[in-house]
């Protein structure tokens, strides 16, 4: 029974962690009894190239919290893990290692080595990430693990894009795109960052064909792009122009000539009211020119350089070389008219930060806006609730703007899209199975078309596909919709927004009842943390170091809604003292089971009725703080649950319960006594371990297996075991409000008596005299019934002087229901006085310094006012000391 000395959580973590998955504790039934509650929430699929970061130890543990409270309350309970194959992430990865290790490309592979590569890759670093998450304790259902590309969820990507393709969402055709030159492929909206960057804004004179000597004058941010100008354009009504309708300028550096159109793009009050016309390569332009029926000539290409269409000075350059050699021939010919500087925002690569080159690309889509529609509905009649409820504006705004989604990507490693292209006739076929000939002519000359899916559009059907859709099988008609997701709001629009949206198109169902999104965890200065401040911290580290359950504990300490969390190296070491704390209460507990010849709690067994003031105390503080966690549970107000269990465990289990417990026990007449007194203690600590251990699974496990006796009636862990409900105890309401007022006076004499004799520097080994002035029947009560109690944790032998007899002199202290009174030792009681005429003394100069300064006129004008309001504060304050220093004085007189 004995415990180790020390609190050290990394010898038996790993052994639990392995121990729930080998006896597959957290398996759910495939077909769960409908007449039971059912809980379900899918995992936010991590990448399977990653690594766990404190972002995931956030949302994992908070996860993890709140799945085990519902399988401890017998709900049939499923979590469901796996990963995201990451398009983008994991093919550079990969191509990285090809070119380090091999100096090979993936061209030279080709593709379908290339994909055998990336799968082998896969099967040798994929799993990191979920063994990671063992080791922390996720108590998901292992059986269930997908990955986003298996065979099962491959089918129901194809199945999806069929669907949608045959309801008129998905197209094909050639518009503007995202585009990024080192990832070589598109990007959708949501893929692209804005920065604020200071740069310039050239103005460039395009001469007036047939009007020598006149031009227009336009301005641009990337003066390379003007090699593929096809117009300018100027506002209809704008009346500088009127006598241009019609007109041609001359494009500088290229010898084109390019038409004057009138459109609404041109901003009469902006600039000098011409705008340059590219369409092929900015998104505003290539509307313009779908209305003013203008040529695509495309300047840059995929590679990020100039294309032969940019002439034969630029061809080959990088478009930012491109750039400088453009203005310098401009400005060389006189059309560079000036350059003034600007702030704009750029488009970069959210993965590589390179900067985005919006082109013409013939691309996939989806249409967004009916689906959108649907979305918003299910969240504004309740279907899915967002908490805090405030995302839910969030969600809406981003919703009503959306644009249609570019679903492709120029890439190998993903779902290829299942269209296969007729070299005959030129039609495309889109089929759930591959296709041996072409829908449209029955041609055997098809070919599959070569990109792939966006990662994001797999992702979407995570939550129905993982559970076996398209098929109606028996988890499908059990956990969907999921009860809940909890994720952060980082990815609000990459997938909450689109598992919505696909969910209920596919489903005609909502993907889940309610969303949590979390905050971001931030440094003890609330920066967020980030690689180039090197303020991140490594959960393996700190797991490591401080142990599992105090990470997670700390964490969740500042888990609010609708807040950050700050993660403190402080905030760590307090909650590994939290644990230690129950370590060392666990060690006197078992061994006082050692001394009394109990090997175990037998929860099989009927507990004694709770006599004593403390059991009956113990056991209300128990019903209440057990009805508040599961209240702050069902709120998700995390920080709440772990705030209840420090108070609980720290400040009444530990503190004075196991305190009074060492008492009793050492004092019992009889065995019999002892051994009902210590059967009180170990049911309330097997109870308020039941009540921690969603929070610390590790420590509680490890503590509760060595605790309970192993029985037919009793679960094997502590994970299956029920969580405690409110009222359980035997103990009756008023039964426990009574007790509950009575040990929290009792808390009060031995606080009260302590400070003051730590104030007057008592040695607290000396037996002292005191005495309580009251008149309080319960009080009163308390005193007759536990006066041995209250005399033994004061070190005091107290007698009773009703009120309004003349006081006794000695330290007094007063409070609404009783005053104590300690008589102090002569020697001590006259250096006590003594030391108070002193205060009394400095604090009287003080306080007339303070007043003759602030009774000055001359200082009054001269001061700050901050000065004199500090002054003031100062001086109310003083007042205050004296007046105590004064009371105190006359006590002891």
């Amino acid at each position: 029974m004995q415990l180790e000395k020390v609190y050290e959580p990394q010898r038996f973590e790993p052994h639990w962690a392995q121990y729930w998955i080998e006896r597959g504790y957290f398996h759910a039934p495939s077909e769960p009894d409908p007449a039971k509650p059912i809980f379900c929430l899918v995992i936010p699929p991590p990448n399977v190239t990653g690594s766990l970061h404190i972002g995931h130890m956030l949302e994992h543990t908070e996860i993890d919290v709140t799945v085990r409270w519902h399988r401890m309350k017998g709900d049939q309970t499923l979590w469901l893990p796996g990963t995201d194959h990451a398009g983008i992430a994991t093919q550079m990865v990969v191509e990285r290692h090809l070119r380090e290790s091999q100096n090979i490309t993936r061209h030279d592979l080709g593709r379908e080595e290339f994909e055998r590569r990336v799968w082998q890759w896969k099967d040798q670093y994929g799993n990191t990430i979920l063994q990671q998450m063992q080791r922390i304790g996720d108590s998901c259902d292992w059986s269930r693990n997908r990955f986003t590309l298996d065979e099962g969820l491959s089918r129901a990507v194809r199945e999806a894009f069929v669907r949608l393709h045959r309801n008129g969402f998905i197209y094909r055709g050639a518009y503007m795109v995202n585009w990024c030159p080192s990832c070589s492929t598109a990007l959708s909206d949501l893929e692209v960052v804005h920065e604020e960057t200071q740069g310039n804004l050239w103005h460039i004179r395009y001469p007036v064909a047939g009007h020598p000597g006149r031009h227009l004058t336009v301005a641009t941010t990337r003066p390379e792009t003007m090699l593929g100008d096809t117009g300018v354009a100027i506002h209809p009504s704008d009346e500088r122009y009127l006598d241009l309708h019609g007109a041609e300028v001359d494009l500088p550096l290229t010898g084109r000539r390019i038409p004057v159109v009138c459109d609404e793009v041109a901003d009469p009050e902006f600039g000098t009211g011409a705008v340059k016309l590219t369409p092929a390569h900015d998104p505003n332009d290539f509307e313009a020119g779908k209305r003013q029926n203008l040529p695509h000539v495309a300047v840059i290409g995929k590679d990020g350089k100039m294309t032969a269409e940019a002439g034969a000075a630029y061809a080959g350059l990088d478009r930012f070389e491109a750039r400088k050699m453009v203005l310098a021939d401009l400005d060389a010919q006189g059309l560079l008219a000036a350059t003034t500087p600007h702030t704009l925002p750029v488009s970069k690569c959210q993965r590589c930060k390179t900067v985005v080159e919006p082109l013409v690309s013939e691309q996939w889509f989806c249409r967004m806006r009916t689906l959108a529609d649907n979305a918003i509905q299910a969240v504004e009649d309740g279907r899915t609730v967002f908490v805090p409820e405030n995302w839910s504006k969030t969600y809406f705004e981003w919703m009503r703007n959306i644009r249609d989604w570019c679903i492709s990507r120029q890439l190998w490693w993903g779902h290829r899209i299942p269209a296969w292209h007729c070299a005959d006739c030129g039609e495309i076929t889109v089929s759930r199975e591959d296709p041996a000939a072409c829908a449209h002519c029955s041609s055997a000359n098809i070919r599959q078309d070569s990109d792939v899916l966006d990662t994001w559009f797999s992702s979407g059907l995570w939550p129905f596909s993982t559970l076996g859709w398209p098929d109606p099988t028996p988890e499908m008609e059990a956990y969907y919709p999921n009860s809940l997701l909890i994720t952060g709001f980082d990815i609000l629009f990459f997938w909450v927004a689109r598992m919505m949206m696909l969910g209920l198109e596919m489903t005609g169902k909502v993907p889940f009842r309610t969303v949590y999104i979390h905050g971001l965890v931030r440094d003890a200065e609330r920066q967020k943390m980030s690689k180039t401040k090197g303020n991140t911290i490594d959960p393996l580290i700190v797991t490591e170091q401080y142990g599992t359950d105090a990470v997670r504990f700390a964490l969740l300490r500042g888990a609010a809604p609708g807040t950050d969390i700050v993660l403190s190296e402080e905030r760590m070491v307090s909650s590994r003292a939290f644990a230690n704390k129950i370590w060392n209460a666990a060690r006197f507990i078992f061994l006082q089971m050692e001394k009394l010849g109990v090997e175990r709690l037998s929860l099989n067994s009927a507990p004694a009725p709770a006599e004593t003031l403390e059991d009956q105390w113990i056991y209300h503080r128990l019903n209440e703080t057990t009805a508040r966690i599961h209240k702050a549970q069902e709120n998700y107000r995390y920080h709440e649950v772990v705030d209840l269990l420090y108070g609980f465990f720290w400040d009444e289990f530990c503190d004075w319960y196991v305190e009074l417990k060492k008492l009793r026990i050492n004092t019992a007449a009889t065995p019999e006594a002892a051994h009902a007194h210590l059967d009180h203690l170990l049911r309330v600590f097997e109870t308020a371990l039941r009540l921690l251990h969603p929070v610390m699974p590790f420590l509680t496990e490890e503590l509760w297996q060595r605790l309970v006796e192993k029985a037919e009636n009793t679960a094997e862990s502590i994970c299956l075991a029920a969580f405690p409900q409110a009222g359980q105890t035997t103990i009756a309401a008023l039964q426990g409000e009574l007790a509950a007022t009575s040990f929290d006076i009792l808390k009060e004499i031995v606080v009260i008596s302590r400070a003051s004799r730590s104030d007057n520097q008592i040695d607290p080994k000396l037996r002292l005299s005191a005495w309580i002035e009251t008149d309080d029947e319960i009080v009163l009560a308390l005193l007759r019934d536990e006066s041995k109690t209250i005399e033994h944790l004061t070190n005091c032998t107290f007698a009773v002087n009703p009120s309004g007899l003349l006081r006794k002199a000695g330290a007094r202290m007063e409070t609404k229901r009783f005053a104590i009174t300690l008589d102090l030792p002569d020697l001590i009681l006259e250096t006590r006085k003594a030391r108070l005429i002193k205060e009394i003394a400095e604090l009287e100069k003080v306080i007339s310094r303070s007043h003759a300064q602030l009774n000055s006129g001359k200082f009054i004008e001269r001061a700050p006012l901050g000065v004199v309001v500090q002054m003031k504060e100062k001086l109310a304050d003083y007042e205050a000391q004296l007046s105590k220093s004064r009371t105190a004085l006359d006590e002891l007189s």
